[in-house]
C-alpha cells in the first residue's frame, strides 16, 4: 500500500559530513565581534574617541585583526545615534554574558550608561 523511503532523511545527518563546525564559544565570538561593530560604527559617528578605541581594542582581541572605521563622523542625529548605541550595548552585554566575558561586559555597561545619561541630559536642561 504505501511505497517504502529510498532516500536518507534530511532530518537526521552524520556529524562527519565534511562541513566545518563551530563550537558554542566560537559562534558567541563571532556574534559578540558583530555587536561590538555595530556599537563601534555608532561610537565613532558619534565622534566618542575614548571608548571607540576601547570598543575597537575588543574586536581585534575577538577577530585577530583591527576594525574597520567610520569617517564621516558626526553626521547624524546625536539622540537618535544614542538610542541605537544604548540598544547595540545592551546586545553586546547579553553575549558578553553568555560568553562570561567580563572585560566586555564590563565596557558594555559603562556605554549603556554614558549613553543613557546623554539621552537624559536634554531633558534635564529643559525641565530648569
Amino acid at each position: 500500500m504505501y511505497e517504502p523511503i529510498r532516500t536518507k532523511s534530511v532530518h537526521s545527518t552524520p556529524v562527519s559530513d565534511g562541513y566545518p563546525h563551530r563550537s558554542r564559544d566560537e559562534e558567541l565570538d563571532i556574534q559578540l565581534a558583530g555587536h561590538l561593530s555595530a556599537l563601534l560604527a555608532v561610537t565613532d559617528e558619534l565622534a566618542l574617541k575614548q571608548p571607540a578605541e576601547q570598543i575597537a581594542a575588543q574586536i581585534t582581541r575577538l577577530r585577530g585583526s583591527a576594525p574597520v572605521r567610520r569617517t564621516d563622523l558626526g553626521t547624524g542625529d546625536a539622540q537618535a545615534l544614542h538610542r541605537r548605541a544604548h540598544a547595540l550595548a545592551g546586545r553586546v552585554l547579553v553575549v558578553a554574558a553568555s560568553r562570561a566575558d567580563t572585560t566586555v561586559a564590563i565596557l558594555a555597561a559603562e556605554r549603556m550608561d554614558a549613553h543613557s545619561a546623554a539621552l537624559d541630559a536634554p531633558r534635564l536642561v529643559g525641565a530648569r
